[in-house]
């Protein structure tokens, strides 16, 4: 009975990850595919106020949640791989975790928010701010490009891990 709930919960740690990270990829690929574009054709200072908002209102308890909680599931799951490295599906899940772990979580630290940062410090209508703006369009979404990209990687490969059956303890 144990050993069932504890499958059980494997089995829901795999997929809520696997469900977390295509959903982050969802949102990276809206901004790669369409958002930064539509900002793009703005003026400087409009598109800069705009990123400005949808910087901080991004900070909110749900995307965060999606986020953080994803890569928080994703270091129990590449740990567990490690450990149970002789089960069926270990290499998929430890994938699964670095892609999302290194191209999505550590992407956005190193690159995006700091970007986002030097955005939120400029004067939208400033020469400065222009000036940021035409070199922060290209940086911003070249990375976001490579965090959409791992998400959905990880989000492929945690797929294809809820195939191998969990192992009993």
């Amino acid at each position: 009975m144990l050993q069932d709930l504890i499958t059980q919960q494997q089995f829901a740690l795999k997929l809520c990850s696997a469900l977390g990270c295509g959903l982050i990829a969802g949102v990276f690929f809206a901004f790669s595919s369409f958002v930064m574009s539509a900002l793009a054709r703005l003026q400087p200072t409009q598109g800069i106020a705009a990123m400005q908002s949808i910087n901080i209102t991004a900070i909110n308890p749900l995307f965060m949640t999606v986020l953080f909680g994803t890569a928080a599931a994703c270091i129990v799951l590449a740990v567990s791989s490690v450990l149970k490295w002789h089960q069926p599906g270990a290499a998929y899940l430890l994938l699964g975790s670095v892609l999302y772990l290194v191209g999505t979580i550590l992407v956005t630290i190193v690159f995006n928010v700091p970007l986002n940062e030097a955005l939120a410090k400029v004067e939208a209508d400033s020469t400065n701010g222009a000036n940021l703006w035409a070199s922060y369009l290209g940086n911003w979404t070249f990375w976001n490009h490579i965090r959409a990209a791992a998400a959905l990687g990880a989000a492929a490969s945690l797929t294809i891990a809820l195939c191998y059956p969990v192992a009993k303890p």
